[in-house]
């Protein structure tokens, strides 16, 4: 049962993109909500819109500001942004199908697709990497928020680092078997976290 100090999160993914429908990793590189993604967006602000929570924080990624925003329409919330909710940085990947990346950089993909925590693509990060951000993000905002109950637009790859996180899976695992479908629409989950998150 939660306590009185801790922090109840509303944790989202960004609604689809054009990119998201072509298979292509984004990365920090942004590609806009397509039709399905707006729609996404729209409806979740129509659900938000009856939840009861004090703050709405996003990636400063656009995909996940233009989601945010859709809710801030109806909720009537400020959007608070945080760039460490950003996606992991897949470097030299971004923009390309893995077709493409496997066809430029077969080395590379194949270190990739081994599921190696610490292989950081180049001009990029390792899930490591994302982990330790994602987790020192949360916990930082369990502290200063405690009590209060945060919404968060953020991204597939934070969202899978939140629940290794939240179930001790370890990082080697693949990503399939989270438990968490974190490449469709919308994913929204509920979480409590208190300052010890960490």
């Amino acid at each position: 049962m939660p306590s009185a100090i801790d922090t109840h999160l509303i944790a989202i993914r960004h609604g689809e993109t054009e990119w998201n429908s072509q298979g292509r990793f984004q990365g920090h590189l942004n590609s806009v909500l397509n039709a399905a993604g707006l729609a996404q967006a729209e409806a979740l602000g129509e659900y938000l819109a009856r939840e009861r929570f004090d703050l709405l924080l996003s990636s400063d990624l656009g995909r996940a500001l233009q989601t945010a925003s859709a809710v801030a329409m109806r909720t009537g919330h400020e959007i608070v942004v945080e760039p460490r909710l950003r996606e992991r940085r897949m470097g030299v990947f971004q923009g390309l199908t893995p077709d493409e990346v496997q066809a430029r950089y077969p080395d590379e993909y194949a270190r990739f697709r081994s599921h190696d925590p610490d292989y950081v693509i180049p001009e990029g990060e390792s899930v490591r990497q994302l982990f330790e951000r994602s987790v020192a993000c949360f916990t930082a905002l369990a502290t200063r928020h405690a009590g209060l109950t945060l919404a968060a637009v953020t991204h597939g790859g934070v969202l899978a680092m939140l629940y290794r996180h939240a179930r001790a899976m370890p990082l080697e695992a693949p990503r399939r078997t989270t438990g968490l479908e974190t490449r469709g629409p919308p994913v929204i989950s509920q979480i409590s976290l208190r300052p010890t998150f960490g």
